[in-house]
């Protein structure tokens, strides 16, 4: 049976104070479909977390059975650390001793029968828990208070004075040179129709040169597989979680190759430009940090389209059969089957290019 899984990790902690004991829990959601994509509404599955450390087939720290019961848009919703106990302590998870990843075991008929696994890396440690391992939370001891000092006497308010004279207006100074256009320094800001798209990232590199990353205007597929190669790992040259454009040429040079997301990108002549390619699962989260001002400026432009609410292939392969989508419903990363078009939203593509 397959199941998309679109995964959110919402962390409930607030600090009350750097002596609070932060609550040992975060909240875990995923949508849950059945073998032919159709929402598994209402009713009650059976999941198995474990947190591993290290890499995805590290050694479980902890692990804990949740029998959570979806809603009607196939949503289940859980708090990891307040689950059946199967193995360890989360209280006693070392958070600064990472990287942690997350495996899913899912039954969903409710028991322990577990037919569907799925393993991510945890990109981020909720800040509470991570400050009670790190050591960088206990504040020192407070020194003792210094004496205070005598209160001075206030001076009197002398009277205001008379306004002067106005003096002759001085010689007119030298023109200076113009400023830089732009904001922060900038020539160029998010959101401007240029290059063919829209900017939705700027950087300055070492020796000050601006740099940009443009997202094109309409998508080049809605139904396209990650890969005809759906079997065969490419390795370390397709797996950079930045370098989009490394990540694409990786996949094309594949032997056996006849077509992918990627080759869309780079054979793409889209605004008259030759540079496009597949983003990276990074590049695809900062056009999701931007998303609000990249839509608004694509409203404005003729022939444009949105970005839709669904999953969008990024190059970075995971592992074996799966590649990295983002999902720009929940602004999460899930893993999509590479040779897999079938799903609805599992298809999307849509190129960037670097100035």
């Amino acid at each position: 049976m397959k199941t998309l899984f679109r995964l959110v990790f919402l962390c409930l902690v607030s600090s009350l104070g750097l002596m609070a004991q932060a609550p040992q829990k975060f909240s875990y959601q995923t949508v849950i479909r059945n073998s032919v994509g159709q929402l598994l509404a209402n009713q009650q599955v059976g999941i198995k977390i474990s947190v591993l450390q290290g890499s995805e087939n590290g050694i479980v720290v902890f692990a804990e059975r949740h029998t959570p019961t979806t809603n009607t848009n196939g949503l289940a919703s859980l708090q990891i650390g307040t689950g059946i106990v199967l193995n360890g302590s989360f209280a006693n998870i070392n958070w600064a001793q990472g990287p942690y990843f997350i495996t899913t075991e899912t039954d969903p008929n409710g028991g322990t029968s577990y037919t569907i696994v799925s393993t991510q890396q945890l990109l981020s440690v909720p800040y509470a828990l991570y400050s009670e391992t790190s050591g960088s939370s206990i504040p020192g001891p407070q020194g003792p208070a210094g004496p205070q000092g005598p209160q001075g006497e206030q001076g009197l308010i002398g009277p205001q004075g008379p306004i002067g004279l106005t003096g002759p207006a001085g010689p007119q100074g030298p023109q200076g040179q113009q400023g830089t256009a732009g904001t922060g320094g900038f020539t160029h800001y998010i959101g401007e129709e240029f290059g063919g798209g829209v900017i939705f990232h700027l950087w300055k590199d070492a020796q000050g040169v601006e740099h940009g990353l443009i997202v094109d205007k309409t998508d080049l597929s809605s139904a396209q597989a990650w890969s005809n190669i759906a079997s065969v790992s490419i390795g370390p040259s397709a797996r950079s979680p930045w370098d989009g454009l490394s990540n694409s040429n990786a996949i094309v040079g594949q032997a056996g190759h006849t077509s992918s997301a990627a080759a869309l990108c780079l054979n793409s002549t889209n605004g008259g430009q030759s540079d496009w390619y597949l983003p990276s699962i990074q590049e695809l989260n900062m056009l999701w940090n931007n998303y609000y001002t990249v839509a608004r400026s694509l409203t404005q432009i003729s022939g444009a389209t949105q970005l839709q609410q669904t999953t969008y292939w990024s190059s970075t392969e995971y592992a074996g059969i799966y590649a990295l989508v983002f999902d720009f419903f929940l602004g999460s990363v899930n893993n999509g089957t590479k040779g897999d078009d079938s799903i609805p939203g599992s298809g999307y593509v849509r190129s960037v290019r670097a100035f």
